[in-house]
């Protein structure tokens, strides 16, 4: 699966690239790219405020909850915005805490869920994450697209639906066998048009306890073209 989202990812770059770069994904409507100092000014605007021991790192307030975060940079252009909870908390907390986001992601017309609806990501009560962590080397993981500006979920929805339906009849889209043929090429319209704009987050774990780590990354800055080789 991984190396097929890859293998389409360096195919829609390369289209990009052709058409001219589009528009980038936001955090807290600055755009994620330009330099790394241009980047911490306008953070610093938003309430974010270096941290004493770490100053490549910010502090602060986001979505309701303690963050630190951290910037990447690719060839000196900010690639990724990275915020990890400054609280770490047990399992039974962190469970509660995903699924929150999920639904806040649900609620939210700016973004299209990855998958076929973010109810696929909720992790259940009975959900042992430790163990499948530990074990099962299982990765909680929940991805999103950033909708361009001008273009809510409903109007994304809908030309999804507009598309499908010049590939498939009307029976065919109501055909229960055709269902798994159907969602593949939807994810792949989907991802061909929005992929360069991704937001996910994952469960993290340290010394027994757990985090939310989000990503809102910029996916043209962040993919090589080839130059250095």
């Amino acid at each position: 699966m991984k190396r097929m989202l890859l293998s389409m990812l360096v195919s829609f770059l390369m289209s990009s690239v052709m058409f001219g770069q589009q528009e980038v994904t936001k955090f807290l409507g600055i755009p994620v790219d330009g330099s790394k100092s241009k980047m911490i000014r306008q953070l610093k605007k938003k309430g974010f405020r270096r941290d004493f021991y770490t100053p490549n790192v910010l502090v602060g307030e986001f979505n309701g909850m303690d963050v630190n975060v951290h910037i990447a940079t690719t060839k000196k252009k900010v690639s990724r915005i990275m915020i990890c909870d400054a609280n770490h908390i047990d399992e039974a907390y962190i469970k509660a805490r995903f699924n929150i986001l999920c639904a806040q992601f649900e609620k939210n017309n700016k973004y299209l869920s990855v998958a076929s609806s973010s109810l696929d990501y909720i992790v259940s009560d009975n959900e042992d994450i430790s163990y499948e962590m530990s074990v099962n080397d299982k990765r909680y993981e929940a991805t999103y697209y950033q909708l361009p500006t001008g273009i809510d979920r409903n109007a994304a929805i809908e030309d999804l639906q507009s598309f499908l339906r010049t590939r498939y009849t009307e029976e065919e889209l109501d055909d229960p066998q055709k269902q798994a043929e159907i969602e593949e090429t939807a994810f792949s319209y989907k991802w061909d048009k929005y992929a360069m704009r991704i937001v996910w987050f994952i469960i993290s774990e340290y010394s027994d306890k757990y985090y939310i780590t989000m990503f809102y990354d910029n996916e043209y800055n962040r993919i090589s073209e080839g130059e250095d080789l």
